[in-house]
């Protein structure tokens, strides 16, 4: 591929990319400086609250807001839905209100007088016989001939039942918006991953609420986000909700969700549960899939996972059920359906290697190369590298032992998205890059600024960036780990031509042609000749009164290649069993991880430390717990619904694939992949400890017990 001017740095000429930088908004963060919408108060702002429905499917048959409206303090009331609608799931939003105080709203949606005629629900979706009519077909794949190649007679055959649970949205900031009008002009304070987008969003959908507002005159601001995983794209019924009462009381308004809503209507990640018959040679080879999945997203259902996961079985076939129940409604979590397949696959593989008498690590690096691509290169090098951390040769042993390993591995895809950056280079030598995106904690903000810097040679500290209001360049949303990837691409491209301006009006003074001018340690220089050179901030003089300001897009009309899309990992967990109480020890997690050129290692370390206690989380812990009974869920709040405290983790070992082979390809998306196989290798570790497969995730000490009881070491 021919050289490109804005082609990522050779790694010699690297000071800052793939550095470990701390981000640049820790203090702000630390002090608590960062002001997060949950923070944001607005003079004369009124407080939102919902009435809900405590029923999980029932219909509407009256509504009287009346004594509501006279309290004092209510300023609007504004009625959802309309006597004859039914609700869905307990939560489901009927009336909103704004008033004065948050006590005040409290009290107004006790006197909201509601009637209804309850109908059958159904809210558990494990038992696919008891589902009825919320059952659907959803899809079903066959590739080549799976009836024949289970035929044959020298295949062993693995057959085995596997499920995870759905687990809920549990971000510490919880969605919300502050809605202000001023004229026809509305601005909005929004925890979201879509600062661009939103404005759009909230403009389609007030319009065909009867609000005129051109999206032009809707402005989002979200300089901090406290938690989104894939949660807060839309501006969600609350916060058009929100906006109507703000236009109609004629004042701010704010609606932040409470922690119970937050749990029940913010979004769920999808159940996945599964019956698999999977097949190979004696030598290992994979030869045979069927499998039929199912599981519920909430009243829509839910899409088909893609299964078998990672490896393309030659003969294969999958059909998945959708089963509609009356829970909240589904969400993107994090790798959207990739850590059910993986969990779904991964098991029903391991549990064939052990039926082989195999090393899973043997087995998955002889099947490699059914990987899609050519990943089945980089899939061996990550599980041998994963093997060698966990010291596998000397700790993994055939099932049952109290103590064991299991891997799994796993795939995203990541390419950068559409993002617009303007970098600014002002006369007093102050450099800022503006972008419409937004930072989820990850830190955007630092990889924008260490790309601006490293471009012109200067410190991380020399550029400001400002991001999270959507009046600033247009940039996508956070969601399928393409920001860094799309930001880093258009900041990239923004800095390499505003860094050429400079230099075409620095060149005369140093006698040397722009083309032949370079930046690197705060100053401009003739390449080869360091004699010939200028400070960074006597060249930014010479602008006079003038700021030279550069756009940057991705993708944008050149070819150079900054980004790619596709990307692998492997994980190995090691846990100890506790066989007489069930409880599942962490002793150490290893995770292998490849993403393309790595802007900031220590960030990118940091996603897949935080991918893998998020792992640890679901497949111990995080359970969403429904009762049929009263359709209601039994553990919306914190003190019940289990995450992993510091004691559950264990030791965590996180090795990025970088150099050779890697950095070529550019930036690869990474805030996704590395939550995807903690479930299945933890899954697998239990079962090579006690010696039988604990069938579903979260492997609660119940579950474990359970299992046990049915064979496995005593």
């Amino acid at each position: 591929m021919d050289k490109c001017k804005y082609d990522w740095p050779a790694s010699g000429n690297r000071s800052l990319i793939g550095k470990r930088i701390k981000r640049i908004d820790g203090p702000a963060k630390a002090s608590g400086s960062a002001k997060y919408t949950y923070d944001i108060n607005r003079p004369g702002m009124l407080y939102g609250r919902i009435f809900r429905s405590p029923y999980a499917h029932a219909k509407i048959t009256s509504i009287d807001t009346s004594a509501a409206e006279k309290l004092p303090g209510v300023k609007t009331v504004l009625v959802v839905m309309k006597a004859g609608s039914e609700v869905n799931w307990v939560g489901d939003e009927i009336v909103a209100l704004a008033a004065e105080s948050e006590a005040i709203a409290e009290d107004a949606l006790r006197k909201i007088k509601v009637e209804f005629e309850v109908l059958p629900h159904l809210v558990l979706e494990e038992n696919l016989e008891q589902a009825g009519d919320h059952a659907k077909t959803a899809g079903a794949k066959t590739t080549g001939d799976p009836a024949k190649a289970f035929g044959a007679p020298d295949l062993v055959i693995s057959e085995g039942y596997y499920g995870i649970a759905a687990i809920t949205h549990c971000c510490l900031e919880s969605h919300g918006n502050l809605a202000e009008w001023t004229g026809d002009k509305l601005l909005t304070y929004s925890s979201t991953q879509n600062v661009t987008g939103l404005p759009s969003a909230f403009g389609d959908t007030l319009r065909k609420q009867g609000v005129d507002v051109a999206d032009k005159n809707i402005e989002t601001i979200c300089n901090y986000i406290g938690g989104g995983f894939g949660s807060k794209f839309s501006p969600d019924e609350w916060g058009i909700h929100v906006a109507q009462l703000a236009k109609t009381a004629g004042k701010p308004v704010k609606l932040m969700l409470e922690r119970n809503m937050e749990m029940e209507g913010a979004g769920a990640r999808p159940s996945a549960f599964a019956q698999i018959k999977v097949g190979a040679k004696k030598d290992g080879t994979l030869v045979a899939w069927d499998s039929h999945s199912w599981g519920t997203g909430g009243p829509t259902g839910t899409g088909m996972p893609p299964l078998p996961y990672v490896l393309e079985i030659p003969n294969r076939t999958s059909a998945h059920t959708s089963v509609s129940t009356n829970t909240g409604p589904a969400r993107a979590w994090r790798a959207p359906d990739h850590p059910q397949a993986a969990a779904l696959s991964m098991c029903a593989l391991e549990d064939l290697a052990a039926k082989l008498n195999m090393d899973p690590i043997e087995f998955l690096s002889k099947n490699a190369d059914l990987a899609a691509g050519e990943r089945g290169k980089v899939y061996r090098e990550e599980l041998q590298k994963a093997a060698e951390l966990a010291d596998w040769k000397t700790n993994w042993h055939p099932r049952g032992d109290k103590r064991g390993l299991g891997v799994s591995m796993h795939t995203w895809g990541g390419r950068g998205h559409n993002s617009t950056c303007q970098v600014s280079i002002h006369p007093d030598g102050s450099v800022e890059a503006t972008l419409a995106s937004q930072d989820l904690g990850t830190g955007t903000r630092t990889v924008i600024a260490i790309v601006a810097a490293e471009t012109m040679g200067l410190p991380v500290t020399a550029i400001t960036v400002n991001i999270g209001d959507s009046k600033f360049p247009v940039s996508g949303p956070s969601g399928g780990s393409t920001t860094v990837g799309g930001v880093s691409a258009s900041t990239r491209r923004a800095a390499v031509d505003a860094l050429d301006q400079l230099f075409a009006i620095v060149a005369p003074a140093l006698g040397v042609p722009a083309v032949e001018l370079m930046a690197v340690g705060g100053k401009l220089q003739a390449k080869g000749d360091s004699s010939k050179q200028i400070s960074w901030k006597e060249a930014c003089s010479k602008l006079q009164v003038k700021t030279i300001q550069a756009i940057g897009k991705n993708p944008d009309a050149s070819k150079c290649k900054l980004g790619d899309s596709g990307v692998g990992g492997v994980q190995i967990a090691d846990v100890s069993v506790d066989t007489e109480t069930g409880l599942v020890k962490i002793n150490k997690m290893v995770a292998v991880q490849d993403c393309g050129l790595i802007i900031d290692l220590k960030t990118a370390e940091s996603q897949v430390y935080g991918a893998l206690i998020m792992g640890i989380t679901y497949a111990l812990f995080e359970e969403r717990i429904m009762d049929q009974a009263t359709g209601r869920m039994l553990n919306n709040n914190m003190e019940f619904y289990k995450l992993a405290g510091i004691g559950d983790i264990g030791e965590l070992v996180v090795h990025m694939m970088t150099g050779p082979g890697y950095d070529e390809r550019g930036t690869v998306g990474l805030g996704e992949p590395p939550v995807i196989s903690p479930g299945a290798a933890i899954s697998n570790a239990v079962a090579n400890a006690i010696g039988v497969r604990v069938p579903t995730i979260p492997l609660t000490p119940q579950k474990v017990l359970a299992a046990l009881a049915k064979g496995g070491v005593a």
